[in-house]
């Protein structure tokens, strides 16, 4: 009798032992495939991150931000360029509020509406590009500025398009 009880508890076990290594062998390979299938989108993603940071790169070429010898310029005339990059937008984005057309935006807006300037991107320590709109017509400035010995901001438009309006 007492063999017996032996014989069924070893068959027992040797059937739990059999279907714990079946199910974590199971487990194990879908496991396997997880971290496969999340390797390939970490590679994915770095590749396509090495590709936006490349992208960032070329677009932000012009940038005063970027640019170690326009900052130079603006330091070696005493200027902090952390406060004077949001100034100089500032500056521009003040003359949204005068009353009457636009001073740099040498175009009529639409009836009932007022030229703004929307976006501006200051390139170096001497250009600036600028977007403007009505609401309806759009079109984009290439401004020149500087900081006269009084600390004023001159704006000069050298260049400016409006979109047609199709």
């Amino acid at each position: 009798m007492k063999r017996q009880i032996f014989i069924y508890l070893f068959i027992f076990s040797t059937l739990i032992i059999l279907f714990q290594y079946v199910n974590s062998k199971r487990l194990f390979e879908i496991q396997n495939k997880k971290i496969d299938n999340f390797e390939t989108r970490i590679e994915t993603y770095q590749d396509s991150l090495a590709s936006l940071q490349d992208e960032v790169l070329n677009v932000s070429h012009f940038n005063l931000e970027r640019n170690e010898e326009a900052i130079t310029y603006f330091e070696n005339k005493g200027y902090d360029v952390n406060t004077l990059i949001p100034f100089i937008k500032d500056e521009i984005y003040k003359l949204n509020e005068v009353s009457g057309e636009h001073p740099l935006i040498p175009y009529a807006a639409s009836s009932g509406r007022k030229m703004m300037i929307n976006t501006i991107k200051l390139l170096n320590h001497k250009w600036i590009i600028a977007d403007f709109s009505d609401g309806e017509f759009w079109g984009e400035l290439f401004l020149t500025y500087e900081i006269t010995e009084n600390k004023e901001l001159k704006f000069n438009v050298v260049e400016s398009f409006l979109y047609p309006n199709y």
